[in-house]
């Protein structure tokens, strides 16, 4: 059977026909859905934010729907979501492969048969992280297959974006007729911002980020403001927390300020205080988590900046820093200087009395020990196992049953 053929087959009897933006599905984790001319394009950052935005970098990161899901209730077996997708190669290296959709039926993880959870084709974003420029190419229409097992009744569905392609959504097809999801159970809201690992560099899957994999462990309302590479303490992404709804937010700082080498000893600490203060402005006595950077044997002791190694097989970059030991002298950060700087912001600002206000130590969800047993591929990035650890540790942290305890009132499950 051709690839065309099977295609054919896959989409007969996909006849519920819903057009996008459409109340019967609902789009989950997004500050707001921009209507392109390609599409239904989701943000992860308000449209206030972009005139701030420093470069295409960044609206990139905007673009890509980390922690988005589309959300729904159906009888149908099988879905079929039309789409533009666009995949990044980033310099020097090229495309990446294709990322999985992932599908969530009443809570449980539907594994896709081969071919389906994954869009055909693509356009392609090419992106300089060190000028922070991106060129696009087109995409064309695609459509992605999503099976959802066997039923003879309605079901509570969820649809995860891959977390790092851009995706433009056109249309919902399926072989039953889709119902409006009903008004969520309470599940408490956790805003999340962090670096490329929160964003999910070399996670396998959106479920299996450990952003996502705290969260569905945690039975938490994610909304996940990772950023790869920019998680550099912007005013524009503090106003963005600042005005979204939240009853738990966790600000995971450090190792991109390390790796664009950005902040000095003098200027860090300050650059923190005032995020926080933005953050408290509308969220005043919100439980609020400093999270330092991850082990990171490669800037632990020696500051940045970062960037791909040019010798780099292709489609294996390994990264490198620029940084030297002698450095230090001039007041450039390291990952361990870091930490130091960040538990002394929360300690003063606890003092000073917001006790709901916690530091944690990203060493405790990823050490040593992680490391020596899953050491990083590129020595940036965790991979797939460790993305789920991490996610673990934090679900136990986040939920207060974890050694670091921070009690969270977890109330019953989620209705579609």
């Amino acid at each position: 059977m051709s690839a065309a053929t099977a295609a054919a087959h896959a989409n007969a009897g996909l006849d519920a026909v819903v057009p996008l933006p459409d109340p019967r599905v609902e789009v989950r984790g997004a500050a707001w859905l921009e209507e392109t001319t390609g599409g239904l394009l989701p943000h992860r950052l308000p449209a206030a934010a972009r005139p701030r935005f420093p470069d295409d970098f960044v609206r990139l990161c905007d673009e890509q729907p980390a922690g988005v899901r589309l959300r729904l209730r159906t009888a149908a077996t099988r879905l079929a979501v039309e789409v533009r997708v666009h995949r990044v190669a980033v310099d020097p290296q090229p495309v990446g492969p294709p990322q999985r959709w992932d599908v969530v039926v009443d809570d449980e993880v539907v594994e896709q048969p081969a071919g389906w959870g994954v869009a055909p084709v693509c356009g392609v974003i090419a992106l300089d992280p060190l000028r922070g420029t991106t060129t696009e190419h087109p995409a064309p229409v695609t459509t992605v297959l999503l099976d959802l097992g066997p039923t003879d009744h309605e079901r509570r569905v969820e649809v995860w974006l891959p977390h790092g392609e851009t995706v433009r959504l056109l249309a919902v097809r399926a072989d039953a007729p889709l119902t409006r999801p009903r008004p969520p159970r309470h599940r408490p809201r956790w805003v999340h911002h962090g670096s490329s690992i929160s964003h999910g560099a070399s996670a396998d899957r959106p479920t299996g980020t450990w952003v996502a994999t705290a969260a569905r462990a945690a039975r938490l309302d994610l909304v996940n403001l990772g950023m790869s590479g920019n998680a550099v303490l912007d005013p524009c992404v503090a106003r963005a927390i600042r005005d979204q709804r939240a009853d738990l937010i966790t600000l995971k700082l450090g190792i991109n300020v390390v790796n664009h080498d950005c902040f000095t000893r003098r200027s860090f600490a300050p650059a923190v205080h005032g995020f926080l203060d933005t953050v408290r402005e509308g969220h005043p006595q919100t439980r609020l988590v400093v999270i330092s950077p991850l082990l990171c044997p490669l800037v632990e002791d020696v500051p940045g900046p970062t960037s791909i190694d040019p010798a780099s097989p292709p489609g294996a970059p390994v990264f490198r820093t620029a940084g030297r030991p002698e450095d230090l002298a001039d007041g450039r950060l390291t990952l361990t200087a870091i930490r130091d700087e960040l538990a002394a912001v929360v300690a003063q600002r606890r003092a000073e009395g917001d006790l709901a206000l916690t530091y944690v130590d990203g060493r405790d969800l990823w050490g040593e020990a992680d490391e020596a047993e899953l050491p990083m591929a590129d020595r940036m990035h965790p991979g797939p196992a460790a993305h789920r650890r991490i996610g673990t540790r934090a679900a136990a942290l986040l939920a207060g049953t974890g050694d670091l305890g921070l009690p969270v009132p977890l109330l019953g499950g989620d209705g579609v």
